[in-house]
């Protein structure tokens, strides 16, 4: 099986602050992965450099079989990020962030990916509506629209159902397992929400404080750590000293 995104040895420094020390793994295509840890783990910094924003002070990254330090721009389109922090533009409607977002990644039919788009994530009456008059959960959901417009074929989602509602987010994650199968994407999530990660991670991996300590199927690692589940895992290792 193709490793979708490979990561040897990555180290990033900020000053005298080692935010990555070390760190190694490959996600399988098609495969999707959960980044777990604490405040200040590393998850940000990992996600950043692979999405060209941030380079790594040492390391190897290969992400779509491209090296992404050389050749980023032939990466970049076909890849998108999602994280309710990060907002749109308050002033303009839905409508017209994702005409917007469509054009950057150079997708055809506009108007119909973005209808498509707004029945399967339910934005379809809120399509004329400015962003910035949005609940969080329905920013939430554009956000996702957002990162979905080009069909990515590796999509990084920073806690992706953040301030839905329960039905909501089993919508959205029933979604996006939807969308791995009919694309083979491969996803990469980070997330505090551990059954969230146990429903739909096939593999997980564990930061803290820059390293990567774990790494396995959500029961190995239960499993490894002597743990009844992953939220008990997670505990473990972020109270850790």
């Amino acid at each position: 099986m193709t490793d979708a995104v490979e990561v040897r040895n990555l180290e990033k420094h900020y000053g005298q602050t080692m935010a990555l020390s070390g760190v190694s793994f490959a996600i399988a295509e098609g495969q999707v992965c959960a980044l777990l840890g604490g405040n200040g783990a590393g998850k940000t910094t990992t996600l950043a450099i692979l999405l060209g924003l941030l380079l790594p002070s040492a390391g190897a990254v290969r992400v779509l079989g491209e090296d992404l330090l050389a050749h980023r721009y032939r990466v970049l389109p076909r890849m998108n990020f999602s994280s309710p922090y990060v907002d749109l533009p308050h002033r303009l409607t839905i409508a017209e962030n994702l005409r917007i977002y469509a054009r950057l990644y150079g997708v055809q039919r506009i108007a119909r990916r973005i209808t498509a788009l707004a029945e399967e994530l339910d934005l379809a009456e809120l399509l004329d509506r400015a962003y910035g008059g949005l609940s969080a959960g329905q920013k939430t959901r554009v956000s996702l629209a957002k990162a979905l417009i080009n069909q990515p074929d590796l999509l990084l989602l920073d806690e992706p159902t953040a301030s839905l509602d329960p039905d909501s987010a089993d919508r959205i994650r029933g979604y996006l397992l939807g969308y791995r199968r009919a694309h083979t994407a491969t996803l990469l999530v980070a997330s505090h929400n551990m059954q969230e990660v146990e429903r739909i991670a096939e593999r997980v991996l564990i930061l803290r404080r820059g390293q990567l300590i774990g790494a396995g199927t959500p029961q190995a690692l239960i499993a490894q750590f002597r743990r009844n589940n992953l939220e008990e895992v997670f505990l473990d290792v972020a109270r850790s000293p």
